[in-house]
């Protein structure tokens, strides 16, 4: 018992040994820990220090660069203000100099205007003084000069206004015949051969028609058959063509009358159908219209493209051809207008190329000048001014569009190629036979013509002659002097003019004749 005490004794006398012994290694071992991190910390805080003490003097170098470049710059900007500084100084001192020069030269002029001022001071009390002498001398040659004439001032001065206006209505009539003379010895020969030529080249038919056309029937009986029972066809046909059928006492023919062309063209193709058909009643009637109708619609869409080729015109909108070939049936002063308006495609063309203007354009305006016709029954205005509106709507050029409106001269004309087509106008319906004029019209041109003359101061009488184509005046001997003539026929051309319209020209003859009578007693 005593030796399991002893060994346990032993045991633990030994456990406490080797723990101490071991928990005085590991505290030997710490301490050396402690130790090594205080020489780590040692050498943390010399390198520390050393790094402050490198990065201090660092620092100072690069401030003392700092300081140093500052003040190089601060040197360099001092230079360079000063430099400034200087030029500045020397401008100033330059402008200030010639501020100076400037004073002293303004000084020196303003004594030289005081001088002058003075100068012209004395002048103008000289020219007052001769003024007034000369309004003396003046007054007193007046005096005298009607002393000697007998005349005063006023009767002199109307005197020399009569003799001043005398003269000067002379010297325009000379220069007015001087000028009439040089041009009637090149315009005659110009115009001449240019209207020759192109009438030449343009020379075509007349188809003369009227607002009435005849149907031919094979007998009398046919009359009544056209009739009809209680006059139900003839209604019918009326009714559909819009046109009046006239039944009268000439024998195997009826009459068609109407200001449409287009329509009595149908109604006469229709009457005809009917005719070779023999069965005349109203539904037949409408029947053979309506394909009278598709028919004429053909053969105006043809007339219009067959003047486009005859005349070389192109990219023309089809409406507009539709249009034109409706002038195949319409008629001015008996001459058919699409074939006026051919004509006057080519007189315009031929004049543009004789004159060096744009055929093309001549051309094309010329075949649309009167396309305006077909249309006058839509709307209240001239058919030029209906023409060109329509030529718009459909795209035409504007030099075509114030060809067209101008021809009439309702606008004026903004192109040569415009006047050409004016003047292609006048040469179409001017033509011996080429137009019919009527009675009223012609009678009406011939007292306009007599009317005018007589509105001029010292006309006698005026007769117009040569169908209108002539005017001829006599006038007071004692009231117009033989320049006074001269003038006189000049402004009436210009009136007649202005105030009508007529193809071709009008010639102004004014005779003046004195006659001397005295009686032997």
């Amino acid at each position: 018992m005593g030796y399991m005490l002893g060994i346990g004794t032993g045991i633990l006398g030994f456990a406490i040994i080797f723990a101490v012994v071991y928990k005085k290694s590991s505290i030997d071992k710490k301490i050396l820990e402690l130790r090594d991190m205080e020489d780590e910390q040692l050498k943390a805080q010399i390198k520390s220090k050393e790094i402050i003490k490198n990065a201090e003097a660092e620092a100072n170098i690069l401030r003392k660069d700092i300081e140093l470049k500052a003040k190089e710059t601060v040197y360099h900007l001092k230079e360079e203000a000063d430099k400034e500084i200087k030029v500045v100084k020397n401008e100033i001192a330059q402008k200030e100099l010639r501020l100076t020069k400037k004073e002293e030269n303004l000084d020196n002029k303003l004594e030289k205007i005081e001088e002058k001022t003075v100068i012209l001071e004395e002048k103008t009390k000289e020219l007052e003084n001769k003024k007034e002498e000369v309004e003396k001398l003046i007054e007193k040659e007046e005096n005298e000069l009607e002393r000697i004439s007998e005349l005063s001032k006023e009767e002199a001065k109307e005197l020399l206004i009569v003799k001043l206006k005398d003269n000067l209505a002379h010297e325009s009539a000379v220069a007015i015949k001087e000028y009439e003379a040089r041009l009637k010895e090149t315009k005659d020969d110009i115009s001449k051969r240019i209207l020759s030529t192109v009438i030449g080249k343009a020379a075509s038919e007349y188809v003369v028609d009227s607002t009435v056309s005849v149907v031919n029937l094979p007998n009398d009986e046919m009359k009544g058959r056209i009739i009809g029972r209680e006059g139900r066809n003839i209604r019918t046909i009326e009714t559909l063509t819009g046109v009046d059928i006239i039944i009268d006492d000439t024998p195997e023919a009826v009459v068609l009358s109407s200001y449409d062309g287009v329509k009595r063209e149908i109604a006469k193709r229709a009457i005809d159908k009917l005719i070779a058909d023999g069965r005349i009643h109203p539904g037949k009637i409408e029947e053979l219209v309506n394909k009278s109708k598709k028919e004429i619609e053909k053969d105006i869409l043809e007339a219009g493209e067959q003047a486009l080729i005859e005349v070389g015109v192109q990219g023309v909108h089809p409406e507009i051809v539709k249009v034109l070939g409706r002038l195949k049936y319409r008629t001015s002063y008996g001459q058919n207008v699409l074939v006026h308006s051919i004509e006057v495609a080519k007189l315009a063309a031929n004049l543009a190329a004789e004159l060096g203007a744009d055929t093309k354009l001549a051309k094309r305006a010329g075949l649309l000048h009167d396309i305006g016709k077909v249309l006058t029954h839509e709307t209240e205005s001239s058919h030029a001014v209906i023409g060109a509106e329509f030529l718009k709507k459909f795209g035409e050029k504007e030099a075509v569009i114030n060809a067209v409106k101008a021809h009439h001269n309702e606008v004026e004309p903004k192109t040569v190629e415009a006047v050409l087509v004016q003047a292609g106008d006048a040469v179409s319906a001017s033509r011996p036979g080429a137009r019919m004029e009527t009675l009223s019209s012609y009678l009406k041109r011939l007292s306009d013509l007599e009317e005018i003359a007589k509105s001029f101061k010292g006309v006698e009488s005026s007769y117009a002659i040569q169908a209108g184509r002539e005017i001829r005046i006599i006038i007071d001997p004692d009231a117009v002097s033989d320049d006074e003539a001269t003038v006189m026929a000049r402004d009436m051309a210009k009136k007649i003019e202005e105030t009508m319209q007529y193809p071709g020209q009008i010639k102004v003859t004014i005779l003046r004749e004195t006659r001397a009578t005295e009686y032997a007693k």
